[in-house]
């Protein structure tokens, strides 16, 4: 075997549960159960020296077979499950517990590639496979042969279910960022249409007034003076229209993120609501407002377990505001790093933010930054409406 046997695939078991600390360790965790592979030296007395070198084979081989079923192509695991399976059924006869171990791991690797009915299929196989060895290698009759089957069964579809399960959060982290990308993509599409809509017409008039002033400037210098300075007057208003169009497209930003929660926390069952008058705000405070709200809403899905959710925007004085809230579990604990990077953005703009969280009552974030009176004085007195 080459060294790269040994290597982890990259869809593999291992691969797939990179970035989820907890669950890999959770993987070699499970390894703790192997110790069954010499229960009977705790149940008999008597172990002869052929128990010892099968048992001591068979469990080095179940190692080997375990470390490849994490680093090799899923699509291969249950093959190694199956191997383990049939190291179970041949040691069972000396080893019983040890064999019963293995077909046990076996199970828990069927389900990891195929359909859950082709998963549900190899599981029931291999189910019959061990009840047929152990009744015929021991005659243990169908009290423990039940109670194993049992408890074979119950780890085999848990990690079916673990399997759909994160199928389905995948997927719907793929729904999500297809939502960001098409709404992204028709905000692209609206600003060119408004660009070219705002501009072309204008523009076009422009070089018009332009062309007869430089004609007349020999012949009529007043008329030539009034051309130039109604293509001034033109050119001073499709200023003021691009600006107002820019600043209706920075204040989508907040709007769409705004959109986007309401999905993302649909999905896990949270009610999400919003205020629908969102102010259209200075440059320097959308893109780093909408990350905070991302950042705070994301937390809301994967860690509050929460039934509803709010975000408000508001401007209220010369101070603009914006909280999030839930009525999750909260926190008594530390703050994590999210929090810290939120904490980060908003210091960056020069506000505050306030992240008030206890066991049991919820999370409340209530972020405030400061404008200057050029921004206040800029700001549009009508706020974005959005839809609800």
């Amino acid at each position: 075997m080459s060294t790269s046997w040994f290597t982890p695939a990259p869809d593999s078991l291992w691969r797939r549960l990179e970035g989820r600390g907890k669950a890999r360790i959770a993987s070699l965790f499970n390894l703790v159960w192997v110790i069954w592979a010499f229960a009977d030296v705790g149940f008999n007395a008597k172990v002869d020296v052929h128990w010892w070198w099968v048992t001591i084979l068979s469990f080095t081989t179940f190692l080997a077979l375990y470390a490849l079923a994490y680093i090799r192509p899923c699509r291969d695991t249950p093959w190694y499950g199956l191997a383990m399976a049939l190291l179970g059924y041949v040691t069972i006869g000396v080893n019983s517990a040890g064999g019963t171990s293995d077909v046990i791991f076996a199970g828990s690797f069927m389900a990891f590639s195929g359909s859950p009915r082709v998963c549900v299929a190899r599981v029931l196989a291999v189910l019959a496979g061990y009840i047929i060895a152990a009744n015929v290698a021991r005659d243990w009759g169908w009290q423990p042969t039940l109670i194993l089957g049992m408890v074979y069964l119950f780890v085999a579809i848990a990690n079916l279910l673990w399997r759909i399960n994160g199928q389905k959060e995948w997927e719907l982290k793929l729904s999500h960022d297809e939502v960001r990308r098409l709404a992204a993509t028709a905000e692209r599409e609206r600003i060119g249409r408004d660009l070219h809509d705002l501009l072309g017409h204008t523009l076009s008039l422009i070089t018009l007034k332009l062309e007869l002033s430089r004609r007349l400037l020999d012949r009529d210098t007043d008329a030539a003076r009034r051309e130039m300075e109604e293509a001034e007057r033109v050119a001073r208003h499709a200023l003021a229209e691009v600006r107002a169009a820019v600043t209706g497209i920075r204040a989508t930003g907040l709007a769409a993120e705004l959109a986007s929660a309401r999905v993302l926390l649909g999905s896990s069952s949270v009610t999400f609501d919003y205020i629908t008058e969102v102010p259209v705000l200075p440059a320097r405070m959308e893109s780093e407002l909408a990350l905070v709200l991302r950042e705070a809403v994301v937390n809301i899905h994967r860690h509050a377990q929460a039934t509803t959710a709010d975000a408000k925007v508001q401007v209220i004085g010369n101070e603009l505001t914006l909280c999030i809230a839930d009525n999750g579990r909260g926190t008594a604990g530390s703050e994590g790093n999210g929090v810290c990077g939120m904490r980060e953005r908003v210091r960056a703009l020069g506000g505050t933010m306030s992240f008030e969280s206890a066991k049991g009552k919820g999370t409340r974030v209530m972020i405030r930054v400061p404008l200057t009176a050029d921004e206040r004085r800029e700001m549009p007195a009508e706020s974005r409406r959005l839809a609800s």
